[in-house]
């Protein structure tokens, strides 16, 4: 059983319930290597303000160094009865410093300890992600530039609406993942500051050099409020909303997939390596890979929700009840993780049926806006032109007939402004060629954000 850094005074053993109910190496233990970071800093600093002697500094900061290898060599030996991670290593700098590990505490407690630690390790968390975020946005622009030329039926309340690129849509998870990346990059800023230094609570009557500790470790800026250095977990909701809403746009993703995959709609067709059988119906393919990702955002959004509830009732400055803000926070970090480097190789593993599509946009109701709009330039009002449209959908596509086929006698029984011209509208290239404004599916506009990705993501 690993000694207790709080034991001193207590005259009887906790109960091992209580041992069990409180201790928190089985999570925090992936805080090891920033645990140590942060205790070399203060190390440092505490010898070079002479609260320690140098010689005590360099056996700490030895001591750590040796436990560090360990950790990154995947040597370090968890000490499961440890009440955390910090104790965990404070036992392992004692036998090999000696006496000089007793005075690493020194000007500090495990409040801002953990917040230090947490920090350090949700910036290189936060870092990661981003940049897997880059990777994906490259792996669906690559896709896009792969299908340049193809034309999806595009879907309104899951009923076929108007033709756009395959690469506009596709665009559309571009820009959706660079606000993802944009929240992150702006969380990081409320990450980035060193709370150490702040003791328990109310900081400390000694000489500590806060600033020589956030140059050390590389943070932007220190914590300006002791008590709200040891309480704040907003950088960590914040995290935690990011990466909810990662989860709810590749829930998207994935949702758009699964329904392009079915028979039904038959766009694409995904790579066997990311699909599973079924243990009764041999011919079964399916996208469980996908269906699984669209499933992990209850669990993502209720890590989220976990936290907040957390914190909704605390009182200001630090309450054990923060113990429980990592394991969603880790647990969100691992399974965004894992859908981001999923997503990034499915995009690798995609077929689009180019030939099955050709035939979906053969649908003329895919051009009744053109038709509409083709009025509109010839002088008839929206609503008129609306409701000619309307009617010709009716008697024509309702029952089976193509408006193409109408002569221009029975196209003028509609309006005397259709003329032979307006079949000439009618496919799935002159639509998405007649939209203009920007942002819209029109070829020129479309390969053009593709360049400009392109140069973005470079």
């Amino acid at each position: 059983m690993a000694k207790k850094l709080w034991g001193t005074r207590f005259k009887k053993k906790t109960n091992q319930l209580t041992d069990r109910f409180t201790s928190s190496i089985t999570f925090d233990q992936r805080l090891a290597k920033y645990d140590i970071l942060g205790s070399m800093a203060h190390a440092k600093m505490l010898s070079r303000q002479g609260i320690i002697s140098a010689k005590d500094g360099r056996k700490i900061v030895s001591g750590l160094n040796a436990i560090l290898k360990d950790v990154v060599n995947g040597r370090f030996k968890f000490d499961p009865s440890a009440e955390d991670i910090h104790s965990n290593i404070q036992e392992l700098l004692n036998k090999k410093a000696g006496e000089a590990a007793h005075r690493l505490h020194t000007a500090r407690s495990r409040n801002d300890q953990v917040a230090l630690d947490t920090r350090l390790y949700l910036r290189d968390a936060v870092d990661n992600l981003a940049s897997l975020l880059s990777s994906l946005q490259k792996a669906v622009l690559k896709f896009a530039l792969g299908n340049i030329e193809v034309i999806i039926p595009g879907y309104t309340h899951l009923q076929v609406a108007q033709c756009v690129l395959l690469g506009h849509h596709l665009l559309s998870y571009i820009e959706s993942l660079e606000r993802d990346k944009d929240r992150l990059v702006d969380a990081r800023k409320r990450i980035d500051l060193m709370p150490l230094g702040a003791c328990a609570f109310s900081g400390t009557g000694l000489l500590i050099d806060r600033e020589m500790v956030r140059k050390e470790l590389k943070f932007a800026g220190l914590t300006s409020n002791s008590i709200d250095s040891v309480s704040d977990r907003d950088y960590i909701i914040e995290s935690l909303a990011a990466m909810t809403l990662i989860s709810v746009h590749l829930s998207r993703i994935a949702e758009d997939f699964i329904l392009w995959s079915t028979k039904e709609f038959n766009f694409i067709d995904i790579d066997f390596s990311f699909c599973t059988g079924s243990s009764i119906m041999p011919h079964k393919k399916n996208p469980d890979i996908l269906e699984l990702i669209r499933g992990s955002v209850g669990r993502v959004e209720g890590n989220l929700s976990s936290v907040i509830m957390l914190m909704k009732g605390l009182p200001t400055s630090y309450n054990r009840d923060l113990q429980f803000d990592k394991p969603p926070l880790f647990d969100s970090l691992d399974a965004v993780t894992d859908m981001l480097e999923i997503m990034r190789e499915l995009f690798a593993n995609i077929r689009v049926k180019k030939e099955a599509i050709v035939s979906r946009i053969e649908d003329e109701s895919l051009f009744s806006v053109d038709v509409v709009e083709y009025l509109i330039k010839k002088g008839i009002s929206y609503r008129q032109a609306h409701d000619i449209v309307g009617r010709m959908v009716r008697d024509c596509l309702d029952k089976g007939r193509k408006i193409s086929s109408l002569t221009v006698k029975e196209l003028k029984k509609y309006s005397q402004r259709l003329d032979a011209d307006v079949k000439g509208i009618l496919n799935a290239w002159a639509s998405v060629n007649l939209k203009k404004s920007f942002g819209s599916t029109n070829p020129g506009l479309v390969k053009k954000q593709l360049a400009i990705w392109s140069r973005k993501l470079r």
